[in-house]
């Protein structure tokens, strides 16, 4: 397999270059199912599982990750030793009440929120995988799908535009010429793009129209509510025939984020434009004298309804990290514990 056509390039090798000395082995991790791992090497596409080491001390890897391997004698199973430094990660909080992240995909280029104009569409929703996006370090890119379905897509783009920022926007459905229209830009060979969106939004039938083939299964939204059921359960990345890299996510019903609050301020530059009006530099926009953004709402410039999804947003990663503070408290505590425990059961001094 050409690793370059998989992205493969010259800051790779240079960080690659110790395991190369150790007699490791490059690839890139192309599925992750339930933690089992393929990953695309020179030699070609393996499974793989992550050494003792790797899962004790680092971070485990993800769909889009490069990663140093060691092929076993039979050569169809590897293992899995490092990671290798990440230019974008794009990551959420897990699903539930724990406090852990989870990273869905790493090293994309453009990250396609795929949204349906359907049912499905939702500002609010949008403005979260935004912020996902902005905190990862790849370039976000709004793709508005079945277009078909809406009966004022005119009106559905212009919204969209207002709160996208700097991100494009396009429209698709499920035609193979729209498609390509929409995307052709992006198929990049070596760039890597990622689809992001709830169940339902046309992710898989996007990926057929690309692939030129039925690779990932498709299946009609639920007539009351436009909603879908998991048609890809598994994170996936596939080569395209005409070049470019796409990585396929599950549908997701629960967007909770992790991430700092600069990525919510990218968010919302028109917020953050008055914000640097403000008196007081710590101003949170909720009760302070002299607060631009709170005087542009009573004024009426600045929608009601991005503030308050601008606060929703904020107020959720403030509590995220009180939650990781006290998680890491807890830990470091854990720690102490074992350590004193320790050394109680050997004496204080050695015997001579």
């Amino acid at each position: 397999m050409n690793l370059e056509e998989l992205g493969w390039g010259a800051n790779h090798k240079q960080n690659f270059s110790e395991y190369a000395d150790a007699g490791y082995k490059p690839g890139r991790l192309v599925r992750e199912d339930m933690g089992a791992y393929a990953v695309a090497t020179a030699l070609g596409t393996v499974t793989a599982r992550p050494t003792g080491n790797l899962r004790h001390e680092g971070e485990l890897p993800a769909v889009g990750d490069w990663v140093a391997v060691s092929l076993t004698d039979s050569e169809s199973e590897a293992r899995v030793h490092a990671v290798l430094p990440r230019t974008s990660r794009l990551v959420r909080k897990k699903a539930g009440n724990t406090t852990e992240q989870q990273v869905v995909a790493a090293n994309v280029d453009w990250l396609f929120i795929v949204t349906g104009l359907d049912n499905n569409y939702n500002l609010r929703r949008i403005e979260r995988y935004l912020a996902m996006a902005w905190d990862s370090g790849a370039s976000p890119v709004l793709l508005l799908n079945k277009t078909d379905l809406c009966d004022d897509l005119p009106g559905r783009v212009e919204e969209v535009k207002a709160i996208a920022g700097a991100a494009p926007v396009h429209t698709s459905r499920a035609d193979q010429l729209e498609v390509d229209h929409a995307l052709r830009p992006y198929l990049q060979t070596g760039k890597t793009l990622a689809f992001v969106g709830s169940s339902g939004v046309g992710k898989s039938t996007l990926i057929n129209a690309l692939l030129g083939e039925s690779r990932q299964d498709t299946q009609h939204v639920r007539k009351g509510d436009q909603h879908g059921r998991h048609t890809t359960t598994w994170r996936e990345l596939f080569v395209l025939p005409d070049g470019g890299i796409l990585i396929d996510t599950p549908g997701m019903r629960e967007i909770q984020l992790w991430a700092d609050t600069d990525a919510v301020d990218a968010t919302f530059p028109e917020i953050e434009a008055y914000a640097e009006q403000c008196r007081f530099r710590d101003c949170t926009h909720n009760h302070e004298p002299g607060c631009a953004v709170i005087a542009a709402a009573e004024k009426g410039h600045l929608d009601p309804a991005r503030v308050e999804s601008y606060h929703k947003l904020r107020r959720e990663l403030h509590n995220l990290h009180l939650r990781q503070d006290h998680r890491a408290r807890q830990e470091e505590k854990a720690r102490w514990k074992v350590i004193h425990k320790s050394l109680r059961k050997h004496p204080k001094y050695p015997n001579w």
